[in-house]
């Protein structure tokens, strides 16, 4: 492919791309990295997947050079999450999602320490609109406000990284800095289908917005050409 001519090289290009690997079985996530080849660098495991061997798997995308984002969104006890935390680094992923609760967030930058694992806290859920904070007792903090205030927060403690919606990354952009990372779910290419998440953008917009790292997971496993569908993403990336 070609990708315009500047000082950030395609595999750091195609390493915005994060690939997830929502699906049920390693029997399956294997086919998928295999039909992928070279051109997927960065992988998300997340709950399916995680308890199904997920883990061993990470192991082995690890092996191979790939670069693993565990997506366990850990809250606990102070306790449970640092040495939780600490069992993850010692695997070797290069990223790693706890809630984005102050304790929680404190815990993991404990267990983190030493080692290369980056911690990113989850804000607002990109399938959560005002309506859904309202039910569940947030009101009347909008999840525009919460993402900027637990953006704040983890900044203050040290978190390498934000995980939120496209539309919240300039806002978070300049809470947090321009050295801590943002990564953006809810990312649809044109022309697919929005499913759950309800704050979604394009690729190019994602990265428009301030993103360092996308995670797209369905449009790329459920497509008939898995290693086509990242190629177009990561041209879209690139000619953003």
């Amino acid at each position: 492919m070609s990708l315009p001519t500047n000082p950030v090289s395609e595999g750091d290009i195609r390493d915005k791309l994060i690939i997830g690997l929502d699906l049920p079985s390693v029997e399956e996530a294997r086919s998928i990295v295999e039909r992928i080849g070279d051109a997927g660098t960065f992988y998300k495991i997340g709950y399916q997947l995680a308890y199904a061997g997920g883990f061993e798997f990470a192991r082995e995308l690890i092996g191979q050079g790939k670069k693993v984002f565990l997506d366990l969104k850990l809250h606990d006890i102070g306790n449970t999450v640092e040495e939780g935390v600490r069992s993850v680094a010692r695997l070797g992923a290069t990223f790693l999602t706890v809630h984005a609760y102050p304790q929680t967030m404190r815990a993991a930058v404990a267990g983190k320490a030493g080692s290369s694992l980056k911690i990113l806290a989850v804000t607002v859920l990109t399938s959560y609109d005002d309506n859904d904070l309202t039910e569940a007792g947030y009101a009347p903090v909008s999840a525009a406000d919460l993402v900027a205030r637990r953006a704040g927060q983890a900044r203050d403690l040290g978190v390498d990284g934000i995980v939120c919606a496209a539309p919240e990354a300039e806002r978070v952009r300049s809470l947090i800095g321009p050295d801590r990372l943002i990564v953006t779910p809810g990312i649809r290419p044109a022309g697919t289908e929005a499913g759950d998440q309800k704050r979604i953008v394009t690729p190019a917009e994602g990265i428009r917005l301030g993103a360092n790292h996308l995670v797209v997971a369905r449009p790329i496993v459920k497509a008939a050409d898995p290693r086509a569908a990242v190629e177009a993403i990561v041209r879209d990336i690139a000619n953003a």
